[in-house]
């Protein structure tokens, strides 16, 4: 199990959250909240001073993040959510509204990258389940907040992407697939949605110390699983750089995918260079 913050990332961010006003009173939703980047990023919204919603199939989890960060004085609510269902995400989304009166940021990061598998031993049933969470949950994410952001004419969607999406990795069909379809959704979205004000981003963050990581190297498939462990970057620097993009300095990436493994996309968000 890996870390969601350290002490060094803490000091940092209280060095930057005056640079994060855009985060100030306003409401996210972020999905995959149970651990990772999920709850590195609703840790980091919440001590920026937004009211988060945590969204997840484990619903102790979240539980257990909201009350740990409402009795640090910070505004949360958990809400279990399966991305797969669209009527529980469309719930998830009414719920947010009715209580904190609006939706200013979607955080679309839930997925899957298990099973592993060569395409010839890939089971057809697992296969469809990682597309229905990586694909159609940051579709459903887009059907329900996007009404409610037109309405408002502003909002930012952050969509969590991959260099799988435009690579070839053995055992990978299925994150790959799914990773090139969320990068042409962040493409079309921002197209639909840009004259309503509208922001839609990708993020590739590269390789994280999450429990993803913990699968991938016990597959032993591709190169990616003979990564040193200590080359993959916390989750909670995705978390800043997921914060940062939600503001001003996000504008130039709208409907691209903004990268973490060169020095100039961590120089953008106050990262540690390469």
């Amino acid at each position: 199990m890996f870390p969601a913050i350290g002490a060094a990332w803490l000091a940092l961010l209280g060095r930057m959250s005056d640079q994060m006003e855009h985060l100030l009173g306003k409401t996210a939703i972020i999905t995959g909240a149970s651990r990772g980047i999920g709850e590195a990023t609703a840790r980091c919204f919440a001590k920026l001073g937004a009211k988060v919603v945590l969204a997840a199939r484990s619903k102790a989890d979240i539980d257990a993040i909201t009350e740990d960060l409402c009795s640090a004085g910070y505004q949360a609510i958990a809400k279990r959510c399966d991305v797969r269902d669209n009527e529980g995400v469309k719930s998830v989304v009414e719920a947010t509204t009715e209580i904190f009166g609006g939706l200013d940021f979607l955080v679309n990061n839930a997925g899957l990258i298990d099973p592993i598998a060569l395409l010839s031993d890939s089971e057809p049933e697992a296969w469809g389940r990682c597309l229905d969470v990586n694909v159609k949950g940051v579709y459903h994410g887009f059907r329900h907040a996007l009404p409610v952001m037109r309405a408002q004419q502003s909002g930012t969607i952050i969509n969590l992407s991959s260099g799988a999406a435009t690579s070839y990795l053995e055992g990978w069909a299925h994150y790959c697939a799914s990773k090139a379809a969320v990068q042409s959704l962040t493409g079309v979205a921002h197209k639909e949605n840009a004259s309503y004000g509208i922001r839609v981003i990708g993020l590739s963050p590269g390789t994280v110390a999450t429990d993803m990581q913990v699968l991938i190297k016990a597959s032993g498939i591709n190169p990616v699983s003979q990564i040193d462990p200590n080359a993959h970057i916390p989750a909670a620097w995705v978390a800043q750089a997921i914060a940062v993009l939600c503001g001003p300095e996000g504008d130039e990436f709208c409907g691209t995918d903004f990268s973490l493994k060169t020095n100039a996309g961590r120089q953008k968000v106050g990262l540690p260079l390469l």
